[in-house]
Order: structure tokens, then C-alpha cells, then sequence
């Protein structure tokens, strides 16, 4: 069996304040594949945005062990975590975080700026992958030029400029139309199609049913993990046999 690219043991995650103890996360324990497109879901509180923290290198579990692509992400140092988060996740989040007076296509190079990547080939990729969200004709467009679904692709871009291992998408769709969602949920399909593996928190029953497989949080602790039968594409439901 090949390695998972996430693997998540026995994950807590509790905050102290002073006497008191809030459990955001007990005792997590899954995994996810290469080519995997995974909705994990739960209502406000559940612990689904800590999990997305920890899944994100942005915050480090209180017990258990999380690896990303075979390294042990709890135990690494602030830089190996910068590190990690540059060149092995792609973020894509709820606000878009774009440059609102640069280009889409400076707001795709940044990231590769940051890693040191020479220009042309910063150019090449950024172009690549607008065009592979149907920005091509677009790109000189400032973000705060295009409409919130094309932010939303500008940021898909951008997350996946460093060709990560892993893209991890927080509440895509929850600043744009539902018609504009749809067109993001099927930019998702097409970049599962070609290999890269996904990561959406949602708390929207609609969005999750895009997935092909969807783990449901709640009260910080996994209440149900099952590949998706329901499968949604546009606003079509297909329906897969048991």
C-alpha cells in the first residue's frame, strides 16, 4: 500500500486559559491518499477549523502525531513549518487574501517569489495555471477588477503555483454566489481529475457533496468517515450504485 500523504494519529488539540480547558480536538485519527478529494464538515464549534490549523502547519496538535508526505509536521521547528507550508501545502481561503491593486498574475507569481523561483519561470507558472482556471484572458486584471468567483480562481491559482502535494481549501465558496460556487466546485473536480489531492472544510451539506469522500466532525471528534455516494456535478446529482 503506498503511504498516505496525511496521516493523523490520535490527535488532541486542547486551549488553556488560566484554570480552564476547552478540548477543541480528542483523540483524530485518519488518513488520506494521493488523489484523494476529501470534504471534512461539521457545523461552528465543531473542531473542524483547529483540525484545518493543524492540517495547515499553521498550529501544532497538544498529543497525537500528524505526517505530511511521511514527516512528522507536530515535532518540526517554526521554520520547518514556514517551510512546509510554502512548498508542500496549497491555501486556498474564504477571504481570497489577494493583493487587491496587483495583477492576477503577480498575486499567482508571489508565493515562487517567496521561494526564490527565477522570474520566467515564475511567468510560465502563474500563466499555466490561470489558464487552467479560465483566467487566461484576464491575468492583467487587477483582483479588485474581477468578481468574487474570479478572485476565488485567482487564489485556486495561486495555491497551486507551488505544485504542493496538498491543496487545502477552508470555506471556498463561502464569500461568493452559489452560481459562481458551482464554477469553483468544478475547477475542483478538474484539478482531482489530474492528480492533485484535496482538502475543503465546509460546513455546507451542498458543497460537501462535492467530494468524493466526506468525514463529518463534530464536538472535536470524528463521528463519521465514509466515501461519498452522492456525487454532485453542477448542479446535477449522480447517484453510484453500492
Amino acid at each position: 500500500m503506498p503511504e498516505p500523504i496525511i496521516a493523523v494519529s490520535h490527535l488532541s488539540k486542547i486551549y488553556s486559559s488560566g484554570e480552564n480547558e476547552t478540548v477543541a480536538l480528542s483523540d483524530v485519527s485518519f488518513s488520506i491518499n494521493k488523489g484523494e478529494y476529501v470534504a471534512i464538515m461539521g457545523p461552528s464549534g465543531s473542531g473542524k477549523s483547529t483540525l484545518m490549523h493543524i492540517l495547515g502547519a499553521l498550529d501544532t496538535p497538544t498529543k497525537g502525531t500528524y505526517s505530511l508526505g511521511g514527516h512528522n509536521v507536530e515535532s518540526m521547528t517554526d521554520d520547518q513549518l514556514a517551510e512546509i507550508r510554502n512548498k508542500q501545502i496549497g491555501f486556498i481561503f474564504q477571504a481570497f487574501n489577494l493583493l487587491p491593486r496587483t495583477s492576477a498574475l503577480k498575486n499567482v507569481m508571489l508565493p515562487m517569489r517567496y521561494a526564490g523561483i527565477p522570474e520566467h519561470e515564475r511567468v510560465e507558472r502563474a500563466e499555466k495555471f490561470l489558464e487552467m482556471v479560465g483566467l487566461g484572458h484576464r491575468m492583467d486584471h487587477t483582483s479588485n477588477q474581477l468578481s468574487g468567483g474570479q478572485q476565488q480562481r485567482v487564489a485556486i491559482a495561486r495555491g497551486l503555483a507551488m505544485n504542493p502535494s496538498l491543496l487545502l481549501a477552508d470555506e471556498p465558496t463561502g464569500n461568493i454566489a452559489s452560481a459562481q460556487a458551482e464554477e469553483v466546485m468544478k475547477i475542483f473536480q478538474d484539478i482531482n481529475d489530474q492528480g492533485h489531492t484535496i482538502v475543503m472544510i465546509t460546513h455546507e451539506p451542498d458543497i460537501a457533496q462535492h467530494a468524493k469522500r466526506i468525514i463529518m466532525i463534530r464536538d472535536g471528534k470524528i463521528i463519521s468517515d465514509k466515501p461519498n455516494k452522492q456525487k454532485r456535478v453542477g448542479n446535477i446529482e449522480i447517484h453510484k450504485e453500492t
